[in-house]
């Protein structure tokens, strides 16, 4: 189910390989997010050619719409949406935090009124997992409460130990369900909480792992808190980790932290980052961000940078600035496909880099040349 590879001496880096019922996928690895069963303006066939290997995709967005009974109808979320490679999805957990702006949370799961409608909606442990064994995905994630930043430490110890309590009651479901579901294949990751607070981080990651499920997430790591809180959240968090499974961190994050965090022990990624800031035409480069709003690139003729994706060779900075700033929609797929490029780039210069044993030169040479911040738009 996965396999590690190799080790890289300077850090806790690794090299693996996780099988999954609709392909292999080599790790670290980073996942393009679809959301609603779309990665935004890109083809199933262009996520192929870029060297997508998984995408992540959505249980509450996808439950709301267009509805399970028309997925399962259409024969399982693969199917629906013409993509033939592993798909992770989330539990629906993390959107019902975000979006819903009236929610109680209960030991039976929470109550809300979703964003699309209001309709008065209930999601709990049960409820997560039977849409997930309808959807068909490859993997699972297991139903939590997405602790806010800040919080006190009373307030994440009831948050963690409701999730603990949830990740059983997942457990149970699945166990008495598979013969129903044909849901045997499927894998099932729990997803450590805790907030920043080191003795319930290791608790909940140990009474995790004493439940022996087949992978592990890391989650709560980007939901306000400061990025060296996350570090030492994986720091704490990866120790306790089965070597022998993969390691999940949820939503993140920019290329400086994916690669902190594959030096500590993270396998997997996602985040909306490059589709998003794609829209808003700001492209990543080995060197930084490029904002291709800002004026000077209006007569810059050169490519976009010297390793894109081949349906971005020809064009100029000038040209796809031209693009977005009349709202053509080239523009943005362009830059889409670019940053998801450079995100697969990045995760296979990882893979390569432990394999070779040169990943702390790798690690010294991105950090020290990516700029984390986007140049600023011209006023």
């Amino acid at each position: 189910m996965f396999e590690l590879l190799a080790t890289d001496p300077s850090s806790s880096a690794r090299r693996g390989r996780l099988t999954t019922p609709h392909g292999v996928v080599e790790t670290p690895i980073f996942m393009p997010v679809g959301t609603q069963a779309t990665v935004k303006a890109v083809h199933p066939d262009e996520l192929r050619s870029l060297g997508a290997q998984i995408i992540l995709s959505n249980t509450y967005h996808l439950w709301v719409r267009p509805g399970t009974e028309i997925i399962k109808e259409a024969g399982g979320l693969h199917k629906f949406m013409n993509w033939d490679r592993p798909i992770l999805t989330d539990s629906g957990g993390y959107q019902v935090f975000s979006l819903a702006k009236l929610r109680k949370i209960k030991e039976e799961g929470c109550y809300f009124n979703n964003h699309v409608d209001g309709t008065p909606m209930f999601l709990g442990p049960e409820t997560a997992m039977e849409i997930q064994a309808t959807l068909g995905s490859d993997i699972a994630m297991l139903f939590d409460e997405c602790t806010p930043w800040p919080c006190t430490h009373d307030e994440a110890k009831k948050s963690m130990e409701l999730t603990l309590r949830w990740a059983q009651r997942c457990r149970d479901w699945v166990d008495q369900n598979r013969p129903q579901t044909g849901g045997g294949a499927q894998l099932h990751f729990p997803i450590v909480q805790g907030s920043t607070f080191q003795d319930l981080r290791e608790r909940c990651a140990r009474e995790l792992v004493a439940m022996d499920f087949p992978g592990y997430a890391v989650g709560g790591l980007s939901v306000g808190e400061p990025e060296a809180d996350m570090m030492r959240i994986a720091e704490w968090t990866c120790p306790i980790l089965p070597a022998n499974k993969p390691r999940y961190a949820m939503g993140l994050g920019t290329p400086p932290q994916m690669v902190e965090l594959i030096a500590r022990g993270i396998d997997m990624f996602d985040c909306v980052l490059p589709t998003r800031l794609a829209r808003n035409g700001t492209a990543y480069t080995h060197e930084g961000m490029m904002n291709l709003r800002n004026a000077k690139y209006a007569k810059d003729f050169s490519p976009l940078a010297e390793d894109t994706h081949p349906m971005c060779q020809g064009f100029s900075r000038a040209y796809i600035r031209h693009l977005i700033n009349t709202q053509e929609v080239l523009g943005l797929r362009l830059i889409s496909l670019h940053n998801l490029h450079f995100y697969a780039s990045l995760a296979s210069r990882a893979r390569l880099a432990i394999e070779q044993g040169s990943f702390a030169e790798f690690r010294a040479e991105v950090i020290s040349r990516y700029q984390t911040r986007s140049e600023p738009t011209d006023p």
